[in-house]
């Protein structure tokens, strides 16, 4: 008899492990996910910002050698990632193949400038730096214009500042769902020993010793909880890869390592916290009330 009780009990205990580990592996999956979608929205967004681009359409008699001067020097300015020079003959030469036929054999000479395209950091493309580093570049001698889509330029900041809200507002939100979920599943776990919690109390233990082994079993269920999500998380990162080889360009393996570190802190912390304000409560309960 006593034998199949203790088989029954090692049962739950298993199975409470399993349900309690799974609940709290999905709940910091989620987190993960969302963490995953911030770091390649931000990457995103700096993509899409750095890839605007501005035109420095130049004198048709500046000489080649100061041009390439002219483009070391924007290299090396704060605002500029890249930059690359266009001659007269390339820019006719990808125009033709834009238009599909030959303009420069039509018209009899070569209308276009020498020009420099350059894509500035992130940082600096909004309206008002690039309006600043537009004079800034019309102040040399060279410069005869500065082209860029002025409209674009406000859309995409305009719009990548909508969706950060909307992403940092949703992100608020999951953050308190999973504590909630957390804690609600700890506390069921807790309330599942209550009994033996009041046993080991009416027996003369302290309320440390009573306290230690749930926090201590609690922190090892956020730790392989932890581990389980970042498995899945490494997954729909390799299938994500897989199905979009592009989004590669956006990824950065040192901030997921840290999110893999950070998830594990929370996954620890929560579990934790909630089993030591959980255990406490039972600690401090009536012995009539614990059953209701």
């Amino acid at each position: 008899m006593l034998q199949q009780e203790s088989k029954y009990n090692n049962r739950r205990l298993k199975s409470s492990f399993v349900t309690t580990v799974v609940s709290i592996s999905l709940v910091l999956f989620m987190l993960g996910l969302l963490g995953m979608i911030l770091l390649h929205a931000k990457k995103l967004s700096n993509y899409v910002k750095e890839n605007i681009s501005l035109s420095v359409i130049l004198s048709e008699d500046v000489k080649e050698a100061k041009i390439i001067e002219f483009q070391k020097k924007l290299d090396i300015t704060d605002y500029v990632k890249s930059t690359e020079y266009i001659t007269k003959e390339q820019a006719a030469e990808d125009l033709s193949r834009e238009l599909g036929e030959d303009f420069i054999e039509f018209l009899g000479y070569n209308p276009l400038s020498p020009t420099i395209d350059l894509h500035l950091k992130a940082h600096y493309a909004n309206t008002d730096s690039i309006q600043k580093i537009e004079k800034e570049i019309l102040a040399n001698k060279y410069v005869k214009e500065v082209f860029y889509q002025k409209s674009l330029v406000h859309l995409v900041n305009d719009n990548l500042k909508k969706i950060s809200y909307v992403i940092l507002g949703f992100s608020v939100l999951l953050l308190l769902i999973a504590i909630a979920l957390i804690n609600n599943t700890i506390r069921l776990s807790v309330y599942a020993r209550r009994f033996l919690i009041k046993s080991m109390q009416l027996v003369g233990a302290t309320q440390g010793y009573i306290r230690r082994p749930f926090v201590i079993l609690s922190i090892i269920h956020g730790l392989v909880s932890s581990l389980i999500a970042i498995l899945l998380l490494t997954g729909i990162l390799y299938f994500t890869q897989t199905e979009i080889p592009e989004i590669i360009k956006l990824q950065d393996y040192k901030i997921f390592l840290s999110l893999f570190v950070i998830m594990i802190f929370l996954g620890i912390l929560f579990t934790g916290i909630s089993t030591f304000f959980a255990v406490k409560k039972y600690l401090k309960i009536n012995n009539d009330k614990i059953y209701y």
